[in-house]
C-alpha cells in the first residue's frame, strides 16, 4: 500500500515535470522563425532588370529591383510573371512624381507598394521583400 502511494507520487511528479518542460520549450522562443541566410535570400530572389519609365512630373527614372520570394515555387512563379511585374512597376512609377521617389522614405514606400501589388498577382507563394538595386532619376 505504501509502495503504491509512493509510485503514484513519483508518476505524478514525473508527469508534471514533463508538462512543464514541454511548456517551457514551446514558449521560450526556440520555435520562432529565424531570418534567412544570405544564401537563402539569393536562392529565392529574382532580378528585375533595368526598367525605364516616365514619371507624372515629366521626369524619367531607370530602376532595377531584386525581389525576394518565400520559397522555390514562388520564385518560379515570379519568373513566369516577370512581364506582369514590369507592367506593375511602370504603372506605379507613371503615377509618381520625382519628389515621391526621392529620399529614403519615398523609396521605402515604392518598395512596399510594389510588394503589396505583386503579392496580389501571386498564387504559389508570396513576396518577402522588394529591393531597389539601381536607380537613376532625371
Amino acid at each position: 500500500m505504501k509502495n503504491n502511494k509512493l509510485l503514484m507520487m513519483l508518476v505524478a511528479i514525473t508527469l508534471i515535470g514533463a508538462i512543464a518542460l514541454v511548456l517551457i520549450t514551446k514558449f521560450s522562443g526556440d520555435n520562432e522563425t529565424k531570418e534567412p541566410t544570405i544564401d537563402e535570400v539569393l536562392e529565392f530572389s529574382v532580378d528585375i532588370p533595368q526598367v525605364t519609365a516616365n514619371l507624372a512630373s515629366d521626369d524619367y527614372i531607370r530602376i532595377s529591383f531584386k525581389i525576394q520570394t518565400e520559397n522555390k515555387k514562388a520564385k518560379e512563379e515570379l519568373q513566369k510573371r516577370d512581364f506582369q511585374v514590369k507592367n506593375l512597376i511602370i504603372q506605379e512609377l507613371s503615377e509618381m512624381k520625382a519628389e515621391d521617389i526621392q529620399g529614403k522614405d519615398g523609396q521605402i514606400k515604392l518598395q512596399e507598394d510594389l510588394k503589396t501589388k505583386i503579392n496580389g498577382l501571386m498564387q504559389e507563394g508570396k513576396i518577402v521583400q522588394v529591393y531597389i538595386t539601381e536607380s537613376l532619376l532625371q
